[in-house]
């Protein structure tokens, strides 16, 4: 898996009721803990308002990509 770096625009991979998110929904990486082992990721709403703001495990994240892979010939 791509290594995940501060302002990655991340999906969470599991459902976090608790804290009011489910599987899928969109943060950014504000902050990276530990090596690694922990990231800090806020979730915002269309209007730019900050709903979430979590600390969380780098497996419950899974980074989104905006291009295609490239291909090596």
């Amino acid at each position: 898996m791509k290594e995940l770096k501060q302002f990655d625009v991340v999906a969470l991979t599991i459902d976090l009721p608790d804290e009011g998110l489910r599987r899928g929904q969109v943060g950014t990486i504000v902050e990276i803990y530990q090596a690694g082992e922990s990231i800090e990721v806020d979730f915002v709403d269309h209007e730019g308002f900050s709903y979430a703001l979590l600390t969380l495990h780098p497996e419950h994240l899974m980074p989104l990509h905006y291009e295609p892979l490239r291909q090596t010939v």
